[in-house]
């Protein structure tokens, strides 16, 4: 499977782990912050701390689920094909 090929099925997984990522933060954001809504940046009623740690929080999730698909995908092609993808 070639660059081309394996192209169009990483930006389905990279899109499927942006919606992953975004369950998982909004679980872990209820269980830490004991808030059901995540604060957004122009939240004016949230201070600068609470913004900024959560945005910190959802940008490692979603690098770390992102990292997990990419990785996984890489493997799986290398199982079918017995090459890496480029």
């Amino acid at each position: 499977m070639g660059r081309a090929a394996y192209k169009p099925a990483g930006v389905l997984m990279g899109l499927a782990a942006g919606t992953v990522a975004g369950v998982i933060f909004r679980q872990v954001w209820k269980v830490t912050a004991g808030d059901g809504e995540a604060p957004s940046a122009t939240d004016e009623d949230r201070g600068w701390g609470e913004i900024l740690a959560a945005a910190a929080l959802q940008g490692a999730i979603f690098a770390v689920v992102r990292a997990a698909v990419d990785r996984g995908g890489a493997v799986g092609v290398r199982r079918l094909t017995g090459h890496w993808p480029d």
